[in-house]
């Protein structure tokens, strides 16, 4: 598996609208909001880019169901499930 952006790179401050009563209560139970948005924020881009290579790759997976459909997988003979 590959990471879905550079954990090295430096830290660039930015601005975000949060609802202030979710901000207090954030606040008080000490949550770092910083390492929490980035965590979710690398959540979404981990899945937009799934879905971006799944479109992607659209033909040859079907291509490939096709073919281990018609052939049968080179592990058939072997596997026990």
């Amino acid at each position: 598996m590959y990471a879905v952006y550079n954990k090295n790179a430096k830290k660039k401050a930015t601005n975000v609208t949060i609802n202030s009563d979710l901000l207090e209560k954030a606040k008080a139970y000490k949550i770092n909001i910083s390492k929490n948005f980035e965590a979710f924020l690398a959540q979404l881009v981990k899945e937009k880019e799934e879905e971006k290579w799944l479109k992607e790759n659209k033909e040859a997976i079907k291509k490939q169901n096709e073919r281990i459909e018609k052939f049968g997988s080179f592990s058939d003979g072997i596997r026990r499930f």
